[in-house]
């Protein structure tokens, strides 16, 4: 998979749909969910999916890269002179870009996973 830009991936994320795919994998019966769904959520309703999740995700280290890119450039153009906020931005969203970099792969290796499966 190659490196897309941040909007090439929403566009893809949004696009995807999940319900054909889950389609032709039913074996028969529909497994319902609900019941274990409603005991972990204690109450709460949600309707957001896992591809809204990763959007959210995405946007969040997406921010967290141009708030660290933000504080560093005033931090070099002498507009602040505080180095340890400017150094935990920096780490901050370089530990969200890891955990986001991880999470890709191990969904990408779910999906591999899946496709490899002989129905």
């Amino acid at each position: 998979m190659s490196i897309q830009t941040f909007s090439q991936m929403q566009n893809t994320l949004k696009n995807y749909d999940v319900s054909n795919w889950s389609k032709s994998v039913e074996f028969g019966k529909k497994m319902d969910f609900t019941k274990d769904l409603e005991s972990v959520s204690a109450g709460e309703k949600s309707t957001k999916t896992f591809g809204d999740m990763l959007l959210d995700s995405l946007s969040n280290v997406n921010k967290m890269q141009q708030d660290a890119d933000l504080a560093v450039q005033k931090l070099a153009s002498g507009e602040s002179q505080n180095l340890h906020e400017t150094l935990l931005a920096v780490e901050k969203a370089d530990i969200a870009f890891k955990t986001m970099n991880q999470i890709r792969s191990k969904v990408i290796g779910a999906y591999q996973e899946i496709m490899r499966m002989q129905v």
